[in-house]
């Protein structure tokens, strides 16, 4: 069954004559059209996008299973109108993409409106073959742009200035551009999980973490790897071999009937039992595709914890020690879940590399 027959049999399960789609990635998953200002209405008989002048004769023109219909004039009213001329009465929206604003916009005598949070979630969290193939070749890319950035950097070099190297060559070699802004982290800003690239210039004898995902053909790559430039300490030598292990043994729990927090608990336990525990300060990972986070979670608390891990999932592992001050080692890999447990699509060693 395809994404849009999944869908639609999920609206048909909330007793909705249709659903309202308004966030870009949704729109791009549903529909492989990308735009800032699209709109889909999906139901068991109406299958619609609808956009403005800028992208309408492209989407025409692309979208061939498809109706297309140009938005004239103020995009909630024109789309109420429309919905009322189709004589769908109980619309549902996502509530969780939408600004308060748009929300009130949407109130209308005639249509019910439903609300709901994450509606394409566990959809769009097993990945199809397609999916995951484009992923692959976007992982492979970014492996060749890492070790050729390897080869490039030196002692002196901005973190600002690797990051551009990053990004030229992911233009380069044909990407989108980035899937989030790349983290290039020196010395105690390693330090800091979501450090802001800057003009600090990287130093002999200190660590290196970067964080890097490219676009393509709409879908997100996510990779980290620590680095040291220079002889490391014995300290850094260790907490890079914890950080590793974690790594090793949260790939060990992926594996297809075993819960989404069993993944995280174990490279938890094991960094805990190190005596880091207090300095791995975010979860070990988050789904992957369309968007850089999506649904699930990797994480032992919460919500998505109980997720079950199916075939066709697609998510990060990413265990960390942050010491402040000193440095911070991240390793991460973008995991599929296939014949039944995890695979790494990268090529990269996860062994230290000093430069």
């Amino acid at each position: 069954m395809g994404r849009i027959d999944k869908a639609i049999e999920l609206i048909n399960q909330n007793s909705l004559d249709a659903f309202l789609f308004s966030s870009q990635a949704n729109v791009f998953y549903l529909s492989g059209f990308k735009s800032t200002h699209a709109y889909i209405v999906l139901g068991k008989d109406i299958r619609t996008l609808l956009t403005d002048g800028r992208y309408y004769e492209r989407a025409k023109n692309s979208l061939k299973n498809w109706e297309v219909v140009l938005i004239e004039g103020r995009a909630i009213p024109f789309l109420k109108k429309f919905i009322r001329s189709k004589g769908l009465k109980v619309v549902g929206f996502e509530s969780d993409r939408v600004t308060c604003e748009f929300r009130r916009a949407l109130r209308s005598s005639k249509i019910k409106w439903k609300g709901f949070s994450g509606f394409l979630d566990r959809i769009r969290m097993l990945k199809d073959p397609s999916e995951i193939k484009t992923m692959r070749e976007g992982v492979k890319v970014s492996d060749k742009v890492y070790r050729e950035v390897l080869n490039e950097i030196k002692p002196g070099m901005s973190e600002i200035e690797v990051r551009g190297l990053i990004v030229s060559k992911f233009f380069r070699e044909g990407a989108q551009g980035e899937s989030f802004p790349t983290i290039v982290a020196s010395g105690p800003g390693s330090a800091v999980p979501h450090w802001e690239s800057s003009s600090q210039k990287l130093k002999e004898g200190s660590a290196l973490l970067i964080d890097m995902g490219l676009l393509w053909n709409g879908y997100c790559t996510d990779f980290t790897r620590t680095l040291f430039l220079g002889k490391p300490s014995g300290e850094f030598r260790k907490v890079y071999e914890i950080v590793r292990t974690a790594h090793l043994k949260a790939l060990e729990k992926v594996k297809v009937g075993n819960k989404i927090g069993d993944v995280d608990r174990e490279a938890r336990e094991y960094i805990k039992s190190k005596g880091y525990g207090k300095f791995f300060v975010h979860s070990t990972g988050h789904g992957v595709g369309v968007e850089i986070h999506e649904y699930p979670r990797v994480y032992y608390k919460g919500p998505d914890a109980d997720t079950v891990i199916e075939e066709g999932m697609v998510f990060t592992i990413e265990p960390g020690i942050y010491l402040p001050g000193e440095f911070g080692v991240r390793l991460e890999n973008i995991i599929v879940v296939e014949k039944g447990s995890g695979e790494p699509m990268s090529q990269v060693s996860l062994e230290l590399v000093t430069l």
